[in-house]
Formats: structure tokens, C-alpha cells, sequence
């Protein structure tokens, strides 16, 4: 042959030699590696052509390199996580970074379902009720001391029940009688309207809105025959066994109102002293 054949950088014959073809022309392998090879970013030696390159986030290995860095186990064909620019295993990774579940005292896996409370770390499904051991998921719960209950156990075991229908109160109600009561359960003994916000007193240890009460037991003004209930504040004024409200007690004859004054019985007649005196 009469044209020369040369590695394209040293021009060195490559006749009889190995060579890699490049794009400038044909390289000797020396000088192939030291133009085109990366370099382990481990080792920082140059990574021949000959070698299995493993490459991760702009950064290249020899494969003997790309290792754990606590193990020292190869990473070559196993799942692997970078911790800051350490290249951990599952396993290194997991002991020394991951959550440790509070039930079963196993290692929470990177990626996998879980949940957190109160600083401390589940598996989903080892997050159970401690009443049904049903997973509770992403359901609500109500934490008990060291327990967690689903909100239906809850209820079951620790809410108060009603007095009148005996079923779970779990928010709002009435209080009467140191007892618990739903709004829409407690009502006057009479009627049956609903109590809850309204004035009512009561009776024989039963409760009565304003209008059953005054109808069934208050005592009638002798004056207008209304009920005297005494609710908002009113008063009243009693004589042997008759009753007036405040602004009904006045002279049967003037009508000047006898509160906190004298007055004279005449029958069924109350009088002031000048009307009585003009009998």
C-alpha cells in the first residue's frame, strides 16, 4: 500500500495494531482513550473503551466502582437512591434514613403507602382501629391515650348517648339535668316543639315551653286571667289565694296601680284607699 495508514492524533502507523474508528479518522486505542474516555468520577481514572460505563447524573463509573458507599455493595444492576453525592442500596438507605413503623417494627420503604401522626410512622395497613383492626386508611380517626379508633368505634365506645333515643352524640346537643340530650330530641313534654334555644322551664322533672306551661300549671292573673309565668323577669303580687301580674294590679275603680302601695279588699275588688274611702 502506498497510502499511509495513522492514528489521526500521535500519526503513528497503525498497521497490524488495533484501532477505533473516529470521526476525525482512526485512533489508536491509547490515544482513542485519552481524547474520547470519561473519567470514574470514583476511581478518577480514565474509563477505557474496553470497560462496562455505568453513567448517573452527569457522573460515570467503572462498573467495580459504581458501589454503596456504606456496603460497598456493587449498584450495577440493583435498585440504588443517592443520599447528597452518596450512592446508597435499598437496604443502606432504608437503615439509616427511612421511618421505622410504630405496629410491626419493620422498615417503611421508600415509595410505599404510609401514614404519619404525631411524629411517629405506619405502614397503611398496620394502621388499624383498635376497637374493629380494620386499616383505617385514609378514613378519619380519633386518638384515645395510645389508641386510635375509626370515627363509628369511636362513637360505639366513648360517645354520649342521647336520654331520649339512647343513640350517639357526637356533636352539638342539649345539656339538661346533667344528661345529654339532640337538639332535635329534646322538646316540651306538652307540644313537642323543640326546646333547644328556646325558654322553657319545667315540671315534674319534664321540660315545657313558656305556652304549655303557663296553660297547664302557671297561675292566672285574677285580673286579665293570663298565665303568670314569671319569665323575662316578671313579677307578680299574691293576696290569700289570688294572683296579678305587676301591671294588672291596680284599683278596680281608678285603675291606679297598687304595686307597693295599700289597697282595701272589697269582694272581689281591689280598691285604693280613696276609692274605698268614697264608698
Amino acid at each position: 500500500m502506498t497510502d499511509g495508514f495513522d492514528c489521526a492524533s500521535c500519526k503513528e502507523s497503525l498497521y497490524g495494531r488495533k484501532y477505533i474508528q473516529g470521526d476525525e479518522g482512526p485512533f489508536c486505542i491509547p490515544c482513542y482513550d485519552s481524547h474520547f474516555a470519561n473519567t470514574c468520577d470514583e476511581c478518577k481514572e480514565l474509563i477505557g473503551h474496553d470497560c462496562r460505563e455505568l453513567y448517573y447524573e452527569d457522573r460515570h463509573y467503572h462498573e467495580g466502582c459504581f458501589r454503596c458507599f456504606r456496603c460497598d455493595r456493587s449498584l450495577a444492576d440493583e435498585p440504588f437512591t443517592c443520599q447528597g453525592q452518596e450512592l446508597l442500596c435499598n437496604g443502606c438507605y432504608c437503615r439509616e434514613f427511612s421511618s421505622q413503623c410504630v405496629a410491626c417494627q419493620q422498615v417503611v420503604m421508600p415509595g410505599s403507602r404510609k401514614l404519619e401522626y404525631n411524629g411517629q410512622t405506619w405502614h397503611e395497613h398496620c394502621f388499624i382501629c383498635s376497637s374493629c383492626q380494620q386499616p383505617i386508611g385514609a378514613r378519619s380517626f380519633i386518638p384515645e391515650q395510645s389508641d386510635y379508633y375509626c370515627v363509628p368505634c369511636y362513637e360505639s365506645k366513648f360517645a354520649p348517648r342521647c336520654t331520649h333515643c339512647k343513640k350517639s352524640l357526637t356533636k352539638g346537643g342539649v345539656t339538661y339535668r346533667d344528661e345529654p340530650w339532640h337538639k332535635e330530641c329534646f322538646v316540651c313534654a306538652g307540644c313537642k316543639a323543640p326546646l333547644a334555644g328556646q325558654q322553657f322551664t319545667s315540671q315534674e322533672d319534664q321540660p315545657y315551653c313558656v305556652k304549655c306551661f303557663g296553660s297547664l300549671y302557671a297561675k292566672k292573673c285574677s285580673a286579665c286571667a293570663k298565665p303568670i309565668t314569671g319569665f323575662g323577669g316578671g313579677k307578680y303580687v299574691s293576696f290569700e289565694d289570688r294572683h296579678w301580674h305587676h301591671n294588672c294590679f291596680s284599683c278596680s275603680r281608678c285603675a291606679t296601680s297598687l304595686v307597693g302601695k295599700g289597697f282595701i279588699p272589697d269582694n272581689d275588688e281591689i280598691l285604693c284607699r280613696e276609692c274605698a274611702g268614697n264608698l
